[in-house]
């Protein structure tokens, strides 16, 4: 749907998991309702996207590959290599996808907001997912949903780090339980706010009533979760959880989630749950989580405001690894001192290269800030 007048872009993409359908649902009922009551939206475009078309069918996560798990770059440039014989089930609707946003970003207007719909096979609060960067936590943060920052550090070939590294406001919602009514109503609310607060629709007659429904359905937590620890499957599994567990439950060090191989499987340390796996296809037993502090936020939105991060490659053990000056290798026997947390702060995740090296990329170091400096949620920053 295009406005007469020209404005923001907003793409959302549903079904990208198969088994996932209350994405596809709450967008076909939105844009049905916007079509019925004759409504247009005041300037810009919305785009909905149906993520993976054949695993939808068949109400599988997917059918041969991940479709969430293969946007890395060089898996990215092997696909496009492909004949379109040569490539699986999910290589195709990869490249189907991939085509359709780089028409939508050379043929529509800035600025551009992607949103990944989802929903989880565990029992779980609405929430928002980012690749961390200062036009991502603002614009989430507008939201009456908790926000978790740094998966992106534990999961290879997201479709949103893809568009991350593009420079665009890039988010995940997770609406609810697969089979839940709820998270469609979820969706659907979020898709309403995001309207308003992308600038598409100035207001519409439950603007009140979405927000209050999702803050209600999110246990009016509205806090920053930071993701520590990830339980890694082998790609065949034989993972159990025990039943009964939810997201963003706290436990104890020392609690029994479930099996491996007849093996019990425990907390090593105590942590907030999050995403347990209720489903035979998943590359995650789940998550730990803590929460952010505020003064972290505060000081880490400072510290890149002043590009502080410009000044790592003056250490010792610290260099970039190409000419973009996109990434950068720390080698941890001579830059002991350097962790993880003081990465986040300057805006880094990181990956363990080997036993001794972290290889670090900078999300602000692409962000397209410029593009939303005339936003409500980004003005003044």
């Amino acid at each position: 749907m295009t406005s007469d007048k020209p404005g923001p872009t907003v793409v959302f993409f549903g079904g990208i998991h198969g088994n996932e359908p209350a994405g596809v649902a709450a967008l076909t009922e939105v844009t049905n309702t916007l079509k019925c009551e004759g409504a247009a939206l005041d300037k810009g475009s919305l785009i909905g996207i149906r993520g993976n078309l054949p695993a939808l069918l068949q109400k599988e996560r997917f059918l041969d590959h991940d479709l969430n798990r293969i946007w890395s770059r060089s898996r990215l440039e092997t696909v496009l290599a492909k004949t379109e014989q040569e490539r699986s089930t999910e290589e195709k609707e990869l490249v189907l996808i991939y085509e359709l946003i780089q028409e939508v970003l050379q043929s529509y207007s800035p600025p551009f907001y992607f949103i990944d719909l989802h929903t989880t096979s565990s029992r779980t609060r609405p929430f928002i997912t980012i690749n961390d960067s200062i036009i991502n936590r603002y614009f989430s943060r507008i939201f009456p949903v908790p926000v978790i920052l740094g998966i992106e550090e534990y999961l290879e070939g997201p479709l949103l780090s893809y568009i991350n590294e593009l420079g665009y406001v890039a988010l995940g919602f997770e609406s609810g339980t697969h089979d839940d009514p709820a998270a469609i109503r979820n969706a659907a609310d979020f898709i309403w706010l995001t309207l308003v607060y992308t600038g598409l629709l100035s207001d519409y007659p439950g603007r009140e009533e979405s927000y209050n429904r999702l803050d209600r359905a999110s246990e009016s937590d509205h806090d920053f979760y930071e993701v520590f620890y990830r339980h890694k499957l082998p790609d065949t599994h034989n993972f159990r959880m025990n039943e009964g567990f939810r997201s963003f439950q706290p436990l104890p060090k020392g609690t029994v989630l479930g099996s491996e191989r007849g093996t019990p499987v425990a907390m090593q340390k105590k942590g907030i749950l999050f995403m347990p796996l209720y489903q035979k296809q998943g590359e995650e037993g789940f998550f730990l989580i803590r929460k952010t502090p505020s003064w972290a936020l505060k000081l880490s939105a400072r510290l890149r405001k002043w590009k502080t991060h410009e000044l790592l490659t003056r250490l010792p053990g610290v260099r970039w690894t190409d000419s973009e000056k996109d990434k950068l290798e720390v080698d941890l026997s001579v830059a002991r001192f350097m962790n993880r947390p003081i990465f986040h702060l300057l805006g880094y995740r990181s990956r363990q290269r080997d036993k001794t090296h972290l290889l670090i990329s900078n999300r602000e170091h692409k962000a397209r800030n410029d593009d939303y400096k005339n936003t409500f949620w980004f003005s003044g920053h």
